[in-house]
């Protein structure tokens, strides 16, 4: 099947076709390093992380670039409340938003560039579009002529006639039409600046994207951009402006949005104050659990955030987590290589599994569904687990299946898919060893038949938090939640 993706620019699903053929130039837009970062910043990055995996497992080679805006009107003022220089705080917190969002399983990007590092290259194209009169220069001030682009408003779907009169136009009467954004402001007193042919100043915000992207990815046509739903108006459609005014070229083929996070069916923003940082729920929960909280609806969906649902997300976890202990036990020390002349290919049901992973995640990426498969085959493994003969090699391939289809998703870092035994009793008044004795002194208790006794085992196992369930292959415990 051919991957589908939604379009924005468009409003519809279509197959995707990158320009070069099995590689893929994606751009996202990054965070603004003003505060911490909170569980909307998650949604957005870790969508995007999850479409990059799906794309490096379909064979395309990703270039995947995120910017940071490390100049920006919240920075200065930010900054100037604390009294502290905008450009450490603002590298303060890009270092913080790696320890953050790093937790998340989230694959580094090929590039993180910084505003502050691109004058350059921003300068050379606001020169040009002055050059070409896309762009004029008042007082120290540049602006964006959007009168001369025509396409202005196809991303949004807005009219520009329209917007003229919107209560979000700035107003400023030295502008030639109070659509025109800037591209560079004037220097103002205490504020970070740079010499530019109009004067010293800072780029304006829109303008950063249109630089970064090209002189990072070095093409003018991007196969896919993204970012949150509230960059389409006036961000993203203001990149469009600038980039085709300067190159003369389609910006991005594709426009990939992810939904917001609500939370009460409002949306979680900073400037409305109803949100959580990371480090917040980090708190509460695992980053493991909010991850797979956050691809439990599809990416382009808002997903309302709260204390329940998290917490069933980190029960969805564990059964994941379970069921692949269970099985390390059973084959521990399995090697499919040694018995590969057995098997010349997996067992049916994990082609069967992976046909409709693949189909979910071909329909734009639909990790709802993709999950549902692993939670099927999960159930799968369990009833495997209880016939009277066990096939482990079968067992071996469904389990394997189902960890490489979990790391698409990035439920589980490559190597480390499974707890430990010590893992698993952190913050218990246990130790491994001791439920292993308790375990053997149990066994012992029921081939004597000594069933009152064997029961106290049990009881007291089940005192420190340890469940046991006896099955046809032997007694396995977890940990009580």
């Amino acid at each position: 099947m051919a991957l589908f993706v939604y379009n924005t620019l468009t409003h519809q699903k279509e197959e995707f076709k990158p320009l070069k053929d099995k590689v893929v130039n994606m751009y996202v837009c990054g965070v603004t390093p003003y505060d911490e970062v909170h569980l909307g910043h998650a949604r957005c990055y870790v969508a995007f992380d999850v479409i990059r995996r799906y794309l490096e497992y379909s064979d395309y080679t990703v270039n995947y670039v995120q910017n940071f805006t490390d100049i920006d009107d919240k920075i200065i003022k930010r900054a100037q409340e604390v009294q502290i220089d905008p450009l450490a705080l603002a590298q303060k917190n890009i270092e913080e938003y790696f320890k953050d969002i790093n937790a998340l399983n989230i694959k580094k990007a090929k590039a993180y560039p910084k505003v502050t590092e691109n004058i350059a290259e921003i300068i050379k194209i606001i020169d040009n579009l002055v050059n070409k009169g896309y762009a004029y220069a008042v007082d120290g001030d540049v602006y964006y002529r959007v009168a001369k682009f025509q396409k202005y408003g196809a991303l949004s779907k807005r009219d520009v006639s329209q917007l003229k009169s919107g209560a979000r136009v700035e107003i400023d009467e030295r502008k030639e039409d109070p659509l025109d954004f800037a591209l560079w402001k004037k220097e103002k007193p205490g504020e970070p600046s740079w010499p530019s042919p109009w004067g010293s100043g800072r780029p304006g915000w829109h303008i950063e994207c249109s630089a970064m992207s090209l002189h990072e990815l070095k093409t003018a046509t991007l196969d896919i951009h993204g970012g949150g739903q509230d960059l389409i108006f006036p961000h993203h459609e203001n990149e469009i402006a600038q980039s085709e005014g300067s190159t003369g070229k389609l910006f991005a083929k594709y426009w990939l949005h992810n939904g917001f996070v609500t939370i009460n069916k409002e949306k979680m923003s900073k400037s409305l104050g109803n949100f959580f940082t990371l480090k917040q729920i980090y708190q509460k929960h695992s980053p493991a659990a909010v991850r797979l909280f956050l691809i439990s609806q599809h990416y382009r969906s808002p997903i309302d955030y709260s204390e329940d649902k998290i917490t069933e997300a980190a029960k969805g976890l564990d059964k994941f987590q379970n069921v692949l202990e269970n099985m390390r036990e059973m084959v521990n020390q399995i090697n499919l290589d040694a018995i590969g002349k057995k098997f010349t290919a997996a067992p049916e049901i994990c082609q069967q599994m992976e046909d409709k992973f693949t189909a979910a995640m071909d329909d734009d990426f639909n990790t709802a569904e993709a999950l549902a498969v692993l939670f099927e085959m999960t159930n799968a493994i369990n009833i495997e687990m209880e016939q009277k003969e066990l096939d482990l090699v079968k067992l071996s391939y469904m389990s394997r299946t189902l960890v490489r289809l979990g790391q698409v998703l990035g439920l589980f870092a490559p190597g480390s898919a499974l707890r430990t035994a010590e893992d698993k009793l952190k913050g218990k008044n246990i130790s491994v060893p001791e439920v292993e004795r308790l375990l053997a002194r149990r066994e012992e208790y029921r081939r004597q038949k000594k069933w009152a006794e064997s029961d106290q085992v049990r009881d007291e196992l089940l005192a420190k938090g340890i469940i046991l369930e006896d099955t046809a292959h032997g007694t396995r415990w977890k940990v009580k939640e």
